[in-house]
């Protein structure tokens, strides 16, 4: 019996030991930018629907890595889940009328992302031969069933680019277009000179002004969480992250620490 004993206070020992190493493994931050549950940005952190997708690179630069490239995170929200993310191959402010071929923006498919419809994309230069270039309202009215294929000539933010104001001469266009899948948005830069993306910023106040355009790539995503799955928190270890459910009983794998990552 004493034998006994001392086995078991040798294994639960031994596992808190584990578990304590395994703990500062997983970064909580990169630079300003909190690190919380789903994400990771070391092994075995994280949920594993978002592995390898941040990477933390010096100095304290954060960056989501997608089929297009690498892009710098400027913020993640986990109350309103969303990623803002920088493309330094798009047109800036500072650019003027000095176009540079960007990279189309893409994302993986099968990762829980997706592109928010709260993004704008203004498109510069087009081609009128090969795209439709027209006020949307006129043209959607005159042509219902071709009204989602007609970039915005009338767009707001086309007449009122943020953080610019008059940055170019009466010889670039402007047009406002939304593609719906990467293939789209590399047949718009084959006929457009370069293009941008807006987002439209909560300002948290009440109407009618409570958003604010801002240039960016807002990318929302999920966590995945359920009540049953809650139950695999270790308040005094940290926090399991999820391999799969079977039935009621969550099935995890590795350890996520920091009191913040689930809540």
């Amino acid at each position: 019996m004493d034998c006994f004993v001392i086995f078991l206070h040798f294994l639960i020992f031994t596992l808190c030991t584990l578990v304590k190493s395994q703990s500062s493994l997983c970064r909580s931050s990169c630079g300003e930018i909190q690190i919380n549950y789903p994400f990771g940005i070391d092994d075995g952190c994280g949920s594993p629907n978002y592995r390898n997708i941040l990477v933390c690179s010096e100095p304290n630069r954060l960056e989501l890595r997608t089929p297009s490239g690498r892009y710098l995170i400027r913020r993640i929200d986990y109350s309103d889940p969303h990623i803002l993310v920088t493309d330094q191959s798009m047109w800036n402010c500072q650019d003027g009328s000095r176009f540079r071929q960007p990279r189309p923006f893409s994302l993986d498919t099968s990762i829980h992302f997706s592109l928010s419809p709260q993004n704008d994309y203004l498109f510069f230069n087009c081609s009128e031969k090969d795209v439709i270039v027209e006020p949307k309202p006129i043209f959607c009215e005159r042509f219902p069933d071709r009204c989602d294929s007609t970039c915005d000539s009338a767009s707001y933010l086309c007449r009122h680019l943020p953080e610019c104001g008059h940055v170019f001469d009466g010889r670039t266009s402007c047009c406002s277009y939304y593609p719906k899948a990467t293939e789209s948005l590399r047949l718009m830069l084959k006929y457009c000179d370069t293009y941008t993306s807006v987002y439209w910023r909560n300002l948290g106040v009440n109407q009618p002004y409570n958003t604010a355009p801002e240039y960016g790539i807002r990318i929302d995503f999920d966590i995945p969480v359920t009540t049953r799955c809650l139950q695999c928190q270790d308040g005094r270890a940290g926090v399991w992250y999820f391999r799969k459910v079977k039935g009621a009983k969550p099935v995890t794998h590795g350890v996520q620490t920091n009191e913040n990552r689930l809540f």
